[in-house]
């Protein structure tokens, strides 16, 4: 059974929202009471998660964003602190995978869109997330990094310095903000069951099995397993945590 969290009153942010871990814990912090701004760039599928969450009786609001534009992530953060008062939580999550590559063939564009969005996405949304918070005193940032910014992995330099990228980040500012009552940790995903590893799968980038068999408890995770983390990190149960990179892995780096 999870922990249940009460968040009336409050007020959530998260990027990437329209499916996977985004979208699971957009619902989980839903669920536990929040108002909760989702951002996404795929406005198609963002309005159908809008919709099914405001339908259950969630306050929701949508908004098409492309984290890689500052301006787009400023003016998202700022119409969500407009529609509902505040802003107390938020979860920079969008992120994305790129083929594997060596690392003497992987080419300049790709190396520079996967930075784009992994690490100048979470940079632009929490320097906006910060800027509301500051003034409140209070607040509490997830970042979304990745096992890949704990460890390396052949074929992934780019996207895994993307990830290594954002628990810096993390890890600076939550030193910055901490006395400014404002708590920033980072979460570690492993392998979860989302669109994007199916589309991985898909493609031949990642084999389910082998995937399963590199974590210890011997399957993939689940977005929903990943927003119960996001929550606890934004709850008053982890009060005394910042500035963390928690893994939430079944086991991979404890290997």
């Amino acid at each position: 059974m999870n922990p249940t969290y009460d968040f009336s009153g409050q007020v959530a942010f998260v990027t990437g929202a329209s499916s996977g871990m985004g979208l699971a814990t957009a619902r989980a912090f839903a669920e536990s009471g929040a108002a909760v701004a989702l951002a996404d760039i795929n406005e198609g599928s963002l309005s159908t998660a809008a919709t099914q969450l405001t339908d259950q009786g969630h306050r929701v609001l949508a908004l098409a964003c492309n984290v890689t534009d500052e301006g787009q992530v400023a003016a998202a953060v700022d119409r969500t602190v407009a529609t509902f008062g505040r802003l107390d939580m938020a979860y920079n999550n969008a992120g994305i995978q790129i083929p594997p590559a060596d690392a003497a063939e992987e080419s300049a564009e790709q190396f520079d869109r996967v930075n784009a969005i992994n690490l100048r996405g979470v940079w632009a949304g929490m320097k906006h997330e910060l800027r509301h918070m500051r003034t409140q005193g209070s607040g509490a940032i997830v970042n979304c990094s990745s096992l890949g910014g704990l460890v390396g992995i052949p074929g992934r330099a780019s996207y895994h310095a993307t990830k290594h990228g954002v628990i810096g980040l993390t890890g600076s500012a939550a030193l910055e903000y901490a006395p400014r009552g404002i708590r920033i940790n980072a979460i570690c995903p492993g392998t979860i069951d989302t669109p994007m590893v199916s589309d991985m799968i898909a493609k031949g980038e990642l084999d389910r099995a082998e995937a399963k068999a590199s974590q210890p408890i011997n399957r993939l995770g689940t977005a929903e397993e990943i927003a119960q983390a996001v929550l606890w990190l934004c709850s008053p149960g982890a009060s005394f945590v910042i500035g963390v990179a928690l893994p939430v892995d079944g086991g991979y780096v404890a290997r």
